[in-house]
């Protein structure tokens, strides 16, 4: 990005703007459209909106598709915080209870109980459309299926880091669809893969895709406990090939993360020429000095982020020694290869690649 033309792009919106005679009423309630969501530790559902009529104010209540909140604090494309915002305005704002899709139409309300009624009366009529459109099955197309003898379905929870992402990758997903095999997407959302997650999976008989998200440690267990699959990527086209595999019958995988330990981070300390050392405590399993790592945030992927890289450990120690390993329920400090943007309450999550033969099943 260089900004060469943005001044001749101004000009040209704003004379066609005034041509157009297009206006907008500040003095009216608010009324916004959403172009991203997502949630992040320490601040909860942060949604990025653009206001299209009428001014947005802090502690204004609102209400966007099946989330509702007040608005606790905004901020401006420079990231400066700003108690108001009008017409034409794009703004980061902090206080819904969940993240809505990009796209839908925010606004004002007058009353917190009016907000919460108008949202759970969407979240209901958006659940009785879905099993509406998962019933709807006519008797012809119930003969064809049964005529072909071999139809499946591949049903999939689909996981991911923002709303834009998850929406992308679960129409992605819709459309690999073909006569023998029909995909369902029983259930999207932003966030962690968490023990809900797991249960409507084993109800279900789902896979749970996730895209630039882990499971939580007990969810973990529980899938494991439970044997549903959780398949994890960072990036989309990886996820819609395999996916495309398996629907075809081709899926041989050769390799497979394992998850080997999970470290939290209790401490961080700055130290010059060095960069960042983080104390931390084992969790589970065991971390050596060649461990293949990723820096988990609040259950969302920080690093690595590019497309290719790993992360890897600079150094591993016990106190002051260099240590090769360090086992479950122990102390130690490490330093992150070309990262020192860690924090207290991150968690290190340590894996291995293994060679695998099987195929992924759909039912």
């Amino acid at each position: 990005m260089t900004g060469v033309g943005i001044e001749d792009l101004l000009e040209k919106v704003l004379l066609e703007a005034e041509m157009l005679e297009l206006q907008a009423n500040p003095d009216r309630p608010a009324v916004a459209t959403v172009l991203e969501a997502s949630l992040e530790k320490g601040r909860g559902y942060v949604t990025k909106i653009l206001v299209q009529h009428g001014t947005l104010r802090v502690q204004d209540i609102l209400v966007a598709g099946e989330a509702s909140g007040r608005v606790r604090a905004m901020f401006n494309e420079r990231n400066k915080r700003v108690k108001e915002v009008g017409p034409g305005s794009p703004v980061l704002l902090l206080g819904l209870d969940g993240a809505p899709q990009a796209g839908e139409i925010l606004k004002v309300m007058p009353s917190e109980q009016e907000a919460r009624q108008l949202a759970s009366r969407r979240a209901q009529i958006s659940r009785e459309q879905a099993n509406r459109a998962a019933k709807r099955v006519s008797l012809d197309e119930i003969g064809r299926r049964l005529a072909l003898g071999t139809f499946k379905e591949l049903n999939l929870i689909v996981k991911g880091d923002v709303d834009g992402s998850v929406e992308a990758l679960s129409d992605s997903l819709i459309k690999l669809s073909q006569e023998t095999v029909q995909v369902n997407v029983i259930h999207k959302a932003v966030g962690q893969i968490i023990d809900s997650d797991i249960l409507l999976a084993t109800a279900s008989d789902a896979i749970i895709v996730g895209f630039q998200v882990r499971p939580s440690s007990s969810a973990r267990k529980l899938a494991e406990r439970e044997g549903v699959e959780i398949k994890t990527y960072s990036i989309i086209y990886e996820a819609i090939d395999e996916i495309s595999s398996a629907i075809e019958g081709m899926l041989e995988p050769t390799k497979e993360e394992k998850t080997t330990c999970q470290v939290s981070v209790r401490e961080v300390f700055k130290i010059s020429k060095v960069g960042t050392i983080a104390g931390c405590y084992v969790d589970e399993g065991k971390i050596s000095r060649n461990t293949l790592i990723r820096v988990i945030r609040d259950g969302i992927v920080t690093f690595p982020l590019k497309e290719g890289q790993v992360g890897e450990l600079a150094s591993l120690k016990r106190f002051k020694d260099d240590v090769k390993e360090v086992r479950s329920g122990m102390e130690c400090g490490l330093n992150i290869k070309n990262f020192n943007d860690i924090k207290e309450g991150d968690v290190i999550e340590g894996y291995e690649i293994i060679e695998i033969k099987q195929k992924m099943q759909t039912s």
